[in-house]
């Protein structure tokens, strides 16, 4: 999906405040559970401001090896460290004039959350190894799946940059809570599966988006995304088929947990399910509707082992 599809009220208001935000340089965060859109928002805000022309650069911080992230963010010149061969230009630099997204931000250790507020403070950074600061004109937009707050209460994130970062929140519900959007993002999947994939599919009968719209969505829009695409894989005619199994195997148990531990219980039990595959079809990443990349983060996140039985 490139754009944000639907016309449910809380929708409308996020579109007005991607409007009142882009037409500025504010930082923005991003709140949101997995999959609800939020580099869609990061897009949008970008595509609608004075930095359209230039870079948008994209980065999720789950997803980097602890080791290379201020490598990644900030670039290294040769010899910063063992493998340092050539130099290395950070996102930071390669976002210049445009934006920079920084996705899961909760997740940066604290020597490079330190490293960040500094940019944000003078705007100049630093490539590892090196010693002559170099400006950069950068737009940061930021995203968590995650509540950012509690981790400045447990000591996990700096408070003076979640308030650095935190100028102008945007909060994206769950499809759960915006179930008026499903008929809109189906039709919307479906016409693009279908072209992608040669598919007859044109059609969503009632039933089926009755089954669609009854569902919770765990992995929200992401989800709906492949089931879509699944159904117009099989789907021999002009109807769209859903295999209400298809459904019931992601639907979760809503008990008074916390969200992370709603997460991990999801991680996990995906796992399981695919034998703990994490990559191709039926994989756990897929069954998630995550990238493989991405789970791997959430799973240290969570102190899940790849190598685990989980059988």
């Amino acid at each position: 999906m490139t754009t944000l599809v639907g016309n449910s009220s809380v929708l409308c208001a996020i579109h007005h405040a991607i409007e009142q935000v882009s037409a500025t340089d504010a930082t923005v965060l991003i709140l949101g559970e997995t999959g609800t859109g939020k580099e869609l928002v990061a897009r949008a805000i970008h595509a609608q401001s004075r930095r359209a022309n230039c870079a948008f650069v994209p980065v999720n911080c789950a997803a980097l090896v602890p080791s290379l992230v201020a490598s990644e963010l900030f670039g290294h010149e040769v010899g910063a460290f063992t493998s340092a061969v050539k130099r290395r230009i950070g996102c930071f630099e390669r976002a210049h004039d445009g934006t920079l997204f920084l996705d899961e931000i909760g997740d940066l250790e604290p020597d490079v959350q330190a490293n960040l507020l500094r940019v944000l403070q003078e705007r100049v950074i630093e490539r590892l190894g090196g010693s002559e600061p170099i400006r950069v004109d950068v737009r940061l937009v930021s995203a968590t799946n995650g509540d950012l707050l509690a981790k400045v209460r447990e000591g996990q994130f700096r408070a003076d940059l979640f308030y650095r970062m935190n100028v102008f929140p945007i909060s994206i519900p769950p499809l759960r809570d915006r179930k008026s959007d499903i008929p809109a993002l189906a039709a919307h999947f479906l016409t693009h599966f279908a072209k992608q994939h040669g598919k007859p599919a044109a059609i969503i009968p009632t039933q089926t988006l009755r089954v669609l719209t009854a569902h919770d969505w765990p992995g929200n829009v992401r989800e709906l995304q492949n089931i879509i695409e699944r159904a117009v894989i099989v789907s021999a005619g002009e109807e769209l088929a859903v295999d209400r199994a298809w459904l019931a195997a992601t639907s979760p148990v809503e008990t008074a947990r916390t969200w992370a531990e709603q997460e991990k219980a999801r991680i996990l039990s995906a796992l399981r399910a695919a034998n703990g595959r994490i990559y191709g079809p039926g994989g756990a990443a897929q069954r998630l509707g995550l990238k493989p990349t991405t789970l791997y983060g959430k799973m240290r996140k969570h102190g899940l082992k790849r190598d685990a039985d989980w059988t």
